[in-house]
């Protein structure tokens, strides 16, 4: 926890890192569908089930902008996260506290984004081409032509015309 590291470049002391990067081979993967499997209940096997809010949270990290990251180590914690999910929506509370520190580690809520430095790319699209404010520069409906000073600007001279 805490906040990220500053990049290396900005930071004010070039102290050298004192444990190396280690650069993996990125290969995305795909999520795999919910199983379906076996429990034991009172001394015999049931099919597990479900719950269908655990089946549409599974679903909307499928299709969270997220998931374009994940790779096959990472879509596993999460198919043990939907275990998890699926024992709170059963009515264990005490699986709370542990799926909140697992799905925070994907960026689940706008504070984990920040804290992850993870940021929407479609809005940086939208602001192309446009000033800070969404519409058209000052000099862009003005044009440089028609700017001009106004009187009691700093030329030098009083506005009262005393100098």
């Amino acid at each position: 926890m805490g906040p990220a590291p500053k990049d290396p470049s900005r930071r004010a002391r070039r102290n050298k890192d004192t444990i190396p990067q280690t650069v993996l081979r990125w290969e995305q993967a795909e999520a795999p569908e919910l199983p379906d499997f076996r429990v034991e209940r009172d001394g015999q096997l049931v099919e597990f089930v479900w719950p269908e809010r655990t089946r549409e949270w599974w679903q909307t990290w499928i299709d969270s902008p997220q998931a374009e990251h994940f790779g096959t180590s990472d879509w596993q914690y999460l198919l043990d996260t939907a275990l998890i999910h699926a024992r709170l929506w059963r009515g264990d509370l005490s699986a709370a506290g542990e799926l909140r520190l697992r799905v925070a580690a994907f960026g689940a809520t706008p504070a984990d984004r920040a804290r992850l430095r993870m940021v929407f790319a479609e809005a940086d699209g939208a602001d192309q081409g446009r000033g800070s404010s969404g519409g058209p520069s000052a000099r862009e409906r003005y044009g440089a032509a028609k700017l001009r000073s106004l009187p009691g600007g700093k030329s030098g001279k009083s506005s009262t015309g005393d100098e």
